[in-house]
């Protein structure tokens, strides 16, 4: 039974390729990346942030070994350890320490925005390029003892269209939602930069009140 799943597995791929032709072996190679980089996107900033910015700092300046449960507790652990250090110039140093979060959450982006626009038109290249063979075998038979043959042409022709399409629709929808949560993150990060620095140097705050 397995076997014949998978055998009817292998035919079902084959006729895909065959029905999309030369672009498909792209296509398939941009599906598996766009969902690669999309699958890490959201594993690194899958966990939800159930306290806000304020009260995260608190909850972990009382106990900094308390688990972090997202990548903006992390970095605040690690600004929480920097600013008891007592370093100088601190902001500089979390500047240092919050880039890497920064880069790990922006990781795959560029790939992601690539691949959406490249999938519609590798789709599009592939209909152009089936229908060119559809008309090149129409100028050499007659239209009327062949055309279910020209139709199913024209039909293989626009499935990569679809194909293109169906890659990068998904694709679109998810990476917009990636990024407003990685835009989010980034703020997060901004603010507890600013609140680590204002408490590192309270005098500053009141002689510019003055």
């Amino acid at each position: 039974m397995l076997e014949m799943d998978t055998i009817e597995l292998w035919i079902i791929i084959k006729e895909m390729f065959v029905a999309g032709g030369i672009v498909m072996p792209p296509l398939v190679l941009c599906t598996l990346l766009l969902w690669y980089g999309l699958g890490y996107r959201f594993w690194v900033m899958k966990e939800p942030k159930r306290m806000g910015v304020r009260d995260l700092l608190k909850y972990y300046q009382q106990d900094n070994n308390r688990p972090a449960a997202n990548i903006v507790a992390r970095a605040i652990q690690q600004g929480v350890r920097l600013q008891r250090k007592g370093v100088k110039n601190l902001r500089r140093h979390l500047d240092a320490v919050f880039y890497q979060y920064e880069r790990e959450i922006a990781k795959f982006a560029v790939l992601v925005r690539v691949v959406i626009l490249i999938a519609p038109l590798l789709g599009l290249l592939g209909t152009v390029i089936g229908m060119i063979e559809t008309f090149d075998s129409l100028a050499t038979m007659t239209l009327h003892s062949q055309s279910g043959g020209i139709a199913g042409g024209i039909s293989q022709a626009l499935f990569t269209t679809q194909m293109g399409l169906t890659v990068a629709i998904p694709g679109l929808l998810a990476h917009s939602l990636l990024k407003r949560k990685q835009q989010q993150i980034e703020l997060d990060l901004a603010q507890v930069k600013d609140l680590l620095c204002h408490q590192n140097h309270p005098q500053t705050s009141i002689q510019s009140e003055s």
